[in-house]
């Protein structure tokens, strides 16, 4: 099998790997989550094909910095290499390729396989959507991680999540938008289901992988770009082509990024060394979620205080029409697909009953 050599060897658990709060709930994966004596495993090599450039702020980053928490938690005998978008496939081809098994594994969102089923969206970010905790909370005790592992299984994938973001910026034009009518005919890069939100609007949108974004906005190829949160687009420099950057990220007030796996080589892995993977992605949600929180602030005085940015709020009546829209795609959505109406009717059963906590639990 490609990837997979067979010196046996012993694997220690590590004890210092252990989730807290968003912790993988090993059940919902198929692994064990009790504690056993070491087993005797197979040394694994695997390929990874990271949608994101590693030098990339917090999310490319991150694809590294997993695959060194799974090294050193197996003692060496699980060892993943990281490769460039385009090293091995395409960046936005990375979770077809573990699919195809091309690939062993992949960094990516789901949201990049939505071209396969739209549904993939739910599992990455939803518009108008929750916040980090709620997400989460869906997807560890409402059922949303169940749905996704269903629908991947049949593309041989098994996935994980393995991190996720804060809100994202709403996107960077090059002249300010004072009303609706100001969206029409532009060209932009849009992810997800926030692209057919803003198709609703009049905009053309297309998807552009991370490292393609930069240069298509500065030689006018598009007109303007959503991308991430405030540190990623800082380090993609798109403050150098365009000077009015909008919030609220109404299209991705959190985002999930996962470890895509090849189905037959997830399971030819010993059941301690899947522990291993989930408890590293558990700790990785941790890492991103704090370390995203933490570094939005300085990103956006730079660019504000330092490169001209304008730093803007869309008015309530923009905010409205966005929301409108999202109601339109959800009933075309839901009306065309099958699957996407499932992932959508279990996600909007959760968050009726989470509002009584969301009402009362926190501050307004």
């Amino acid at each position: 099998m490609k990837g997979l050599s067979i010196v046996p060897i012993a694997v220690v658990c590590v004890a210092g790997l252990v989730l807290g709060a968003c912790g993988q709930r090993s059940e919902s994966t198929g692994a064990s989550s009790q504690a056993s004596a070491p087993v005797e495993a197979k040394r694994v090599t695997l390929n990874m094909a990271s949608v994101y450039p590693t030098s990339l702020t917090l999310v490319g980053e991150a694809g590294p910095k997993l695959v060194e928490k799974i090294k050193r938690a197996s003692g060496g005998t699980i060892d993943i290499k990281v490769y460039e978008p385009g090293a091995l496939v395409p960046g936005l081809e990375s979770i077809q390729a573990v699919s195809k098994g091309s690939v062993d594994t992949a960094w990516s969102s789901p949201g990049f396989f939505s071209g396969t089923d739209s549904a993939f969206n739910m599992f990455s970010t939803v518009p108008f959507g929750p916040g980090m905790p709620e997400y989460l909370a869906w997807m560890y005790y409402g059922g949303g991680l169940e749905l996704q592992n269903e629908m991947f299984a049949p593309h041989n994938i098994h996935t994980i999540p393995c991190g996720i973001q804060p809100p994202e910026a709403s996107g960077w034009f090059r002249k300010e938008i004072k009303t609706v009518n100001d969206l029409k005919g532009l060209k932009m890069r849009f992810f997800g289901l926030g692209a057919k939100v803003m198709e609703k609007m009049g905009v053309a949108t297309q998807l552009l992988a991370p490292g393609d974004i930069f240069q298509a906005l500065q030689l006018g190829t598009i007109d303007a770009t959503e991308f991430s949160n405030p540190s990623l687009d800082e380090k993609l420099g798109l403050y150098q082509v365009a000077k009015y950057y909008y919030f609220p990220g109404w299209h991705q007030q959190a985002s999930i990024i996962d470890f895509f796996i090849n189905k037959p080589k997830w399971d030819a892995l010993a059941d301690s060394q899947k522990a291993i993977i989930e408890q590293a992605c558990g700790d990785m949600i941790r890492q991103i979620m704090a370390e995203g929180e933490a570094t939005q602030w300085k990103a956006m005085m730079t660019m504000r205080d330092q490169h001209g940015v304008q730093i803007k709020r869309w008015p309530p009546e923009i905010l409205k029409a966005y929301e409108k829209a999202w109601s339109e795609v959800v009933a075309d959505e839901s009306a065309a697909n099958p699957n996407f109406k499932k992932v959508y009717d279990s996600y909007s059963a959760f968050r009726s009953n989470y509002a009584i906590w969301r009402e009362y639990g926190y501050l307004q």
